[in-house]
């Protein structure tokens, strides 16, 4: 199991975007030998939110050889042609190192800002793999839908990875969900405040299922935990600030629950969780600090991961 990071792209305090803090912020985990740089999509949420393909297309030149994920973009809130034109350009400039995870996203107000049916959005989604698929592919076949066509559509320049970047599909472990990452996706995506280790053994079983039968080696098939939300902190009560005045009110979610499946709390609570993961199966996790975020790469580097399978972790440089 490897770890990689999220942008900075949620507003929790108020301090101002600047390039320098996102740059600083991706040396950092760059030097630390983190494995991935990812970015999530919203148009809209309950705090302000950094658009993720912009944000992670302005540090391109300070990532090194991480991979680069979104996890997940919105296709059908953007339009696919739009969206896989913004990450072909990412791809093709990063020199073939993005992993396009998708999903429908869970915020009806996304949908409503763009006149797009909240109620359509999986036969959509659906659908934009295909298109995303067709429109990076050389020489590729056309992709006719109900809601989508690619026909007389040529979208160049195409990403330099052939036939086109993978696609992972977020799903948070529905059969459902399951069933259509087994059927469309290159890898699966879930998240963090939507699953516990038990869960995830028992979804990456299931999808083990849906594999075999559509003749996939789940053996190949990878998987990551988002939005893993963490804030390294032997103080009990600071930890229960995190949760209860940041965390809860923007996830959602009991203060109780996130306390449970975030790493939020003193490094050795942390490491436990982390190898708890690692038994389930769950090959990366994307980390996303909420407060101090340089400081609390390093604080997750330094003092969790030593106590988490430590041989697992390479020294950077």
């Amino acid at each position: 199991m490897d770890y990689g990071v999220h942008l900075p792209l949620i507003a929790f305090d108020e301090r101002p975007w600047t390039l320098k803090r996102l740059l600083d912020y991706t040396r950092t985990a760059e030097r630390l030998g983190y494995s991935s740089l990812a970015v999530n999509d919203h148009l809209l949420f309950s705090r302000p939110w950094l658009d993720g393909p912009t944000a992670l297309s302005s540090v391109l030149a300070a990532t090194g050889q991480m991979d680069l994920m979104t996890t997940v973009a919105l296709p059908v809130v953007r339009g696919p042609a739009a969206l896989a034109k913004s990450l072909a350009a990412i791809d093709l400039l990063s020199g073939g190192r993005l992993i396009a995870g998708v999903g429908p996203g869970s915020s009806a107000s996304d949908y409503a800002a763009v006149g797009v049916p909240f109620e359509e959005r999986w036969k959509r989604l659906d659908e934009t793999v295909g298109v995303l698929r067709a429109l990076w592919r050389e020489d590729g076949p056309t992709f006719e839908g109900e809601f989508y066509s690619t026909e007389n559509i040529e979208l160049e320049p195409r990403p330099l990875q052939q036939p086109g970047p993978p696609v992972w599909i977020g799903s948070w472990g529905s059969e459902a969900g399951l069933r259509r990452t087994a059927r469309l996706g290159d890898g699966w995506l879930a998240s963090a405040y939507n699953t516990t280790p038990g869960a995830f053994a028992d979804a990456r079983v299931r999808l083990e299922g849906h594999l075999r039968a559509a003749g996939n080696n789940p053996d190949r098939f990878p998987n990551a935990i988002a939005t893993m939300f963490f804030h390294v902190t032997e103080d009990y009560d600071e930890a229960d600030r995190v949760c209860r005045d940041v965390l809860a009110p923007m996830l959602r979610r009991p203060v109780r629950e996130l306390r449970e499946r975030l790493l939020v709390g003193p490094a050795e609570e942390c490491a436990r969780k982390l190898d708890a993961y690692r038994s389930a199966g769950v090959r990366r996790i994307l980390m996303w600090p909420v407060q101090d975020e340089v400081g609390q790469l390093e604080a997750f580097r330094d003092q969790v991961v030593p106590l988490a399978h430590a041989s697992l972790w390479e020294e950077p440089g």
